[in-house]
């Protein structure tokens, strides 16, 4: 039985295809909207292609611990590597001044910067890195021998020599030997000494040489312990490394200390010309 209530095609006995071009060909009504279907059909296609590029070329690759170790290592320069592949070169008068307007560049007035620049009469000559400490002090203070035995004030030394620890200050106290002969020598540092037992000591006997850090000595001088005045020479053992390869102006809180020193009276000395500095 054929139902009358829907359209019958005319080919009834026509394929399925051929039916569907003949409706296309007329032109009219449904005809219009399945060419639209057709022609809409890829669509899907095109939004997987926009999809592609996301997954290939924004997706970052996980960075591991390893990775984010070694960036860090290469960006990190240690002074131990700069300093091993630089020539050791002996410093100079010209290294201290540069130092000290750096250092007080940052609370001080163009005028007062000025004022702290020291006389070149007051540096004496600087080691060249051919001296043992006893030569050195020879050839800077050939009359060691008749300024020692003139000196008779306590709580003073006649020479000063500042270093970066308690062990390099027994270094070079053994080291200089040949130079101090009969002179009285101090150990100016805080390892297993007490500032009080320090100050008592002073006031006692006559001291000619003061080896020590320049924290311990700058606290000696605050509690009265220390006077410079008497002071003839300051000597730095500058060039000396440790075992990190950094002298003793590298390290920050030394150099700090250093500076904090040489406010303390030390600068109207070297400028009044009755004391001398030395860069060993």
């Amino acid at each position: 039985m054929v139902d009358l209530g829907k359209e019958i095609c005319p080919f009834a006995f026509c394929s399925k295809e051929v039916c569907q071009s003949l409706e296309a060909s007329d032109g009219e009504g449904g005809g219009d909207t399945e060419m639209m279907q057709q022609e809409t059909a890829p669509v899907p296609a095109l939004s997987k292609k926009t999809k592609q590029p996301k997954e290939c070329f924004l997706i970052k690759p996980k960075e591991t611990s390893e990775d984010a170790t070694k960036t860090r290592k290469r960006r990190k320069k240690k002074i131990t590597d700069v300093l091993a592949k630089s020539e050791p070169k002996p410093g100079t008068p010209e290294d201290l001044q540069k130092l000290m307007k750096d250092y007080f560049s940052s609370n001080r007035s163009v005028i007062e910067l000025e004022e702290l620049n020291l006389p070149d009469s007051c540096f004496l000559k600087a080691n060249d890195l051919t001296h043992s400490l006893s030569s050195y002090l020879k050839e800077i203070c050939p009359k060691w021998v008749k300024l020692r035995k003139n000196h008779s004030e306590k709580k003073s030394v006649l020479m000063l020599i500042i270093c970066g620890s308690a062990i390099r200050a027994l270094e070079l106290i053994r080291s200089m030997t040949a130079f101090r002969g009969d002179s009285k020598v101090m150990k100016l540092f805080a390892k297993h000494i007490k500032v009080q037992e320090q100050v008592k000591l002073l006031e006692k006997r006559v001291v000619h040489l003061g080896v020590g850090t320049p924290g311990r000595i700058k606290e000696l001088i605050k509690q009265g312990g220390l006077n410079l005045n008497p002071l003839k020479f300051l000597v730095f053992d500058w060039n000396w490394r440790d075992q990190k390869l950094r002298r003793m102006m590298d390290i920050p809180e030394i150099r700090k200390e250093v500076f904090e020193l040489l406010e303390m009276g030390v600068f109207s000395l070297c400028k009044s010309e009755s004391l001398k500095l030395g860069l060993f």
